[in-house]
């Protein structure tokens, strides 16, 4: 656990007791504050309470003796509605912050001699995938690499830092907005398309929030950018005119000069005089689809400006095992594959597995997000026929008639499974796919994408009659931007 120093004396009220809010209460509680913790849910509490965690009612609090206020990332403080505690703070004027701001100061209090290096991703989609594949790298490499943040452990139950730590941290727009201080070595912005309007009211808020992972970078540090998409394009554009730090360009689609592309399936470094091949990515297994062409050209940029050695860097990502829930390969049944895309919560996320197979037969639906499955109508065509569950099944099935893709609504993710199971099976095509590439959240009939894909892997290995022998994996508090 990270000790919170530098809130030794203060008075600090916490909302939301999931895996973020529990470990903050306990970080400050260990750094010498006073600490008022409270969660809607008294399950929430009780849990809490049970690892120490002071519980105060905050309905009854004096918020004019409160210094800052830690809100869980997932819980609204002004769109679409600002949470009872949110108004409070505001009226009070009490700082709203997240754990990400807590790790923050204590990383900017420590002297340059005991300071880690801070490697921060964030974007629409990928960033689980570059994340998980920066901490492969930089462990493969041999280096002290510890991975949380919007995903895996919350920052503040990293282990304590020091120097030749590196912390590689996912940030959702979610933590971005509430953190005012972190300087990041190596900042990604992967892409940027809609999604979480609802919290962010326009594309532009969205994308704001997101670029201030860029905020307290000196001349010394490094931005990687993707550059395949128009935002990214003008961000990066936007950001050379700037200059003052090392930009890398990355892309997956052309050269970028002196950034990191990857052509004719190949990863190349632009970043010296000469140009570097650095891995065939043919041989990258658990990188199928161009979008992780782009996460591996990101990794690698941010990993190279730290120092490392490019051609070590290939070969940790050739042998990066792949991320759950993200085009993760459960296994076969006769020659049908099961693929797990779970964390495919949007449109634009689901585009990707679309675009890396053929024959699929798709399994999609639940809390739809704006604009639904529409913008994917260009890859139908990849499509044998789509099982679709939950709130989205009669938008998406609209969207799919439309287009002369046959669809049926099978309502609960094991019905649409078997049957899609059934129809690949008895389809007679060449390596036919059952994908779960949802489009959508999870919350209708699943807490978390992550309870939804241990699902879907858990039944597709009862199909192939392997018993499932993972342990219960820890729930995520949200599906974060």
């Amino acid at each position: 656990m990270i000790k919170a120093e530098t809130f030794s004396g203060q008075t600090v009220a916490v909302f939301g007791l999931g895996r973020t809010g529990v470990s903050a209460a306990l970080s400050l509680v260990a750094g010498g504050a006073t600490v008022l913790a409270w969660d809607d849910n008294r399950a929430s509490r009780d849990a809490a309470q049970k690892q120490g965690v002071p519980i105060v009612n905050l309905k009854k609090a004096d918020w004019s003796e409160i210094d800052e206020f830690v809100l869980s990332p997932g819980v609204p403080h002004i769109l679409p509605k600002p949470h009872w505690s949110a108004k409070a703070a505001t009226a009070a004027g009490v700082p709203i912050i997240c754990d990400i701001e807590i790790l923050a100061r204590e990383v900017a209090a420590r002297p340059e001699r005991a300071k880690p290096k801070i490697i921060a991703i964030t974007g629409t989609n990928g960033k689980s995938t570059t994340t998980s594949l920066i901490g492969h790298i930089l462990k493969a490499c041999g280096k002290d690499a510890q991975i949380g943040g919007n995903i895996g452990r919350g920052v503040l139950d990293l282990d304590n830092m020091h120097k030749g730590t590196f912390y590689v941290i996912e940030l959702s727009s979610y933590q971005l907005e509430r953190t005012h201080s972190l300087r990041a070595n190596a900042a990604v912005f992967l892409n940027l398309s809609a999604d979480h309007l609802d919290r962010h009211g326009t594309l532009e808020n969205y994308g704001l929030a997101k670029q201030s992972i860029f905020a307290n970078q000196t001349k010394h540090d490094t931005v990687v950018v993707g550059v395949d998409d128009n935002y990214g394009k003008a961000l990066c554009t936007k950001l050379k005119v700037k200059n003052g730090r090392n930009i890398i360009p990355i892309s997956a689609r052309r050269a970028a000069g002196h950034g990191v592309s990857v052509l004719g399936g190949k990863l190349f470094s632009n970043l010296s005089k000469k140009s570097l091949q650095v891995c065939n990515m043919a041989e990258a297994k658990a990188l199928e689809g161009r979008h992780n062409w782009q996460n591996a050209a990101a990794a690698f940029a941010a990993v190279s400006s730290l120092g490392l050695d490019p051609h070590e860097i290939g070969d940790a990502i050739l042998s990066f095992p792949g991320l759950a829930h993200r085009m993760e390969t459960i296994g076969t049944l006769r020659n049908v594959r099961f693929v797990n895309d779970s964390k495919a919560t949007n449109a634009d996320a689901a585009r990707q597995a679309l675009a890396s197979y053929r024959n699929i037969f798709w399994i999609a639906g639940g809390v739809p997000k704006e604009g639904g499955i529409d913008p994917l109508k260009d890859l139908f065509g990849n499509v044998r026929a789509a099982y679709l569950i939950g709130e989205a099944a009669d938008d998406f099935a609209a969207s799919l008639v439309r287009s002369n893709t046959p669809c049926q609504n099978k309502r609960t993710l094991e019905m649409a499974l078997l049957c899609a199971t059934k129809d690949a099976l008895e389809s007679g095509v060449k390596d036919p796919i059952v994908l779960l590439s949802p489009a959508c959240a999870s919350f209708d009939q699943f807490k978390n994408f992550e309870i939804r894909g241990d699902a879907f892997r858990a039944q597709a290995r009862k199909l192939m009659g392997i018993e499932d022998m993972d342990a219960a994996r820890p729930a995520k508090e949200e599906d974060a931007a």
